[in-house]
């Protein structure tokens, strides 16, 4: 690690730190809760996702940590496997499963994501932050913190909470989250000579503060309008997280059980942490490209110690990624840190940590949405065509009906068709110019462009002039060679007229005598 570089960024780092471990803390406890399993499953992989991955990958705004995304694979698999000690032998196996698909360089696959589906996913995660986070801002808070399904394990979804919000409106909650957003606006806008105030002291920092300290004063004089415990940071305390913990049992790691949950675990894991890894380079001010293979070796050796000390899977996360970016983080010690404030915090502070009302932390997520969702995005977006804005516009509304995953896979099955489409249209371009009419056939010719040229030869006219130019093409193959074979016989039926044009003799070979076809320029006339 190069020390000058990253101590020379500690005065954007520090503060950052503080602002992810603020709200990556609820997130740990809430996803742990979700998925079945003690709190201090969740905080353990809160810090070794901020240090080990921290250390070990190279990505410089990526936070790492328990996901919201394998809570449904994590509460499944401890039914499956039967036991908590099970599952973190599960995390240990998938761990060495991202090591070995780190080592075969398997990290590309991320890169076969379009940049279409990656904006759609950081502005889904943007509504998703919105629509989730406005029941917490009013006091409202009977789904877990972290939770980004659409159906909700309260038997509510994303939409009818916000309908139940409304029921159960907590006035100072609701004072302190509005106030929080305000502030983070206010101090977005600083004036110029008081711009040096956000190096040690960001926004969302300035909101925890805001919020601690007005319900502390409230309920000091008038404890009914405080906030209730229940609305507030609520960290257990050190005895009750030391008995809820439990380690993995090693000797099932060789269950075909538990293989088959650390295979689904490791899978999943690395395709979040990929898709999350993209998303923090696309929001790093500096353009820093990470090592996707690097990164997957990283998590593999989160998840094997993760799973050793009985912690919960660890992903990168966009969630707090964008957070950390929100925060003016600049290089990965604030990641680090981060992990390092939930360890201290977690033993030594737990009390402190129940003045921060939940209410302020939504006030920042919402904050986090506003920004990666902005208006600004869609417009570019729609202005670049439908190859672009029907990927980007699935991905959003697919994520916000299912979850991440599927809603990734939907516009990554519509980026792939449009870019398919257009590189058959590059493949094959067909010409009409007053009833002479040529196509083109450019690099190699397979049967997905079947299709054009079918539609070509059905609508040409009788007695036309047909020009097949093949001087650009590498390869046919035999489906195509078929077509055309029964197109130049065809042709004699409707005396057309056809040329042929090659680079040279040895090109004319080389395409047709694979398949014994002889295409010449006396066939038709």
């Amino acid at each position: 690690m190069d020390t000058k570089k990253y101590f020379s960024s500690i005065k954007q780092d520090l503060p950052a730190s503080v602002v992810v471990f603020l709200v990556a803390l609820p997130l740990c406890m809430g996803i742990a809760l979700g998925s079945g399993t003690p709190v201090i499953a969740g905080i353990i992989a809160g810090v070794i996702g901020g240090i080990v991955v921290g250390f070990i990958g190279n990505s410089n705004l990526s936070v790492s940590g328990p996901a919201a995304g394998l809570i449904a694979t994590v509460s499944v698999g401890i039914e499956t496997v039967g036991s908590l000690e099970a599952l973190y032998a599960a995390v240990i196996v998938a761990g060495v499963i991202q090591i070995i698909l780190g080592l075969v360089k398997a990290g590309i696959i991320g890169g076969l994501i379009p940049n279409s589906v990656i904006n759609g996913m950081l502005v889904a995660i943007g509504i998703l932050l919105i629509l989730k986070q406005l029941p917490h801002l009013v006091g409202y808070d009977a789904d877990f913190e972290g939770d980004e399904s659409f159906l909700q394990k309260d038997g509510h979804n994303t939409v009818t909470e916000l309908f139940y919000a409304l029921k159960n409106v907590s006035l100072i909650a609701t004072i302190l989250g509005v106030s929080g957003i305000l502030l983070q606006i206010f101090w977005d806008r600083l004036p110029v000579n008081l711009q040096f105030l956000k190096k040690w002291l960001p926004g969302p920092l300035v909101v925890v503060i805001f919020g601690a300290l007005v319900n502390y004063i409230v309920g000091l004089y008038n404890p009914s309008v405080g906030l209730r415990s229940e609305h507030l940071v609520n960290v257990p305390l050190f005895d009750d997280i030391i008995s809820g913990w439990k380690r993995p049992e090693l000797t099932q790691m060789l269950s075909p059980k538990v293989l088959m949950l650390g295979l689904s675990i490791g899978v999943i894991a690395s395709i979040e942490s990929l898709l999350s890894i993209e998303a923090a380079d696309k929001l790093d001010p500096s353009k820093h490209i990470t090592s996707t293979n690097r990164e997957l070796l990283a998590q593999g050796c989160a998840n094997i110690t993760s799973g050793f000390l009985g912690g919960l899977p660890v992903t990168s996360v966009i969630v707090r990624s964008s957070a950390n970016v929100n925060a003016g983080a600049k290089t990965k010690v604030s990641a680090i840190m981060h992990g390092l404030l939930l360890a201290l915090f977690v033993l030594l502070f737990p009390r402190l940590l129940g003045l921060i009302p939940l209410a302020s932390l939504a006030a920042i997520l919402i904050y986090v949405g506003f920004k990666l969702a902005k208006p600004a995005i869609f417009k570019s977006h729609i202005l670049k065509g439908k190859e672009v804005y029907i990927p980007f516009l699935a991905t959003i509304m697919a994520i916000l009906a299912t979850d991440l995953l599927k809603g990734v896979l939907v516009g990554l099955i519509l980026g792939l068709f449009f870019a398919m489409r257009a590189s058959l249209k590059k493949t094959v371009n067909t010409v009409n110019i007053d009833d002479n009419y040529m196509i083109q056939f450019i690099g190699p010719v397979s049967f997905l462009n079947k299709s054009i040229i079918k539609q070509f030869v059905e609508e040409l006219p009788d007695e036309s002039n047909v020009v097949l130019d093949f001087s650009r093409c590498s390869s046919i193959d035999a489906d195509i060679q078929e077509l055309l074979s029964d197109f130049y016989a065809g042709a004699l039926e409707k005396n057309n007229k056809i040329e042929l044009k090659f680079l040279n003799s040895q090109q004319h070979n080389k395409l047709f005598n694979q398949y014994n076809l002889i295409l010449t320029n006396e066939g038709a006339h």
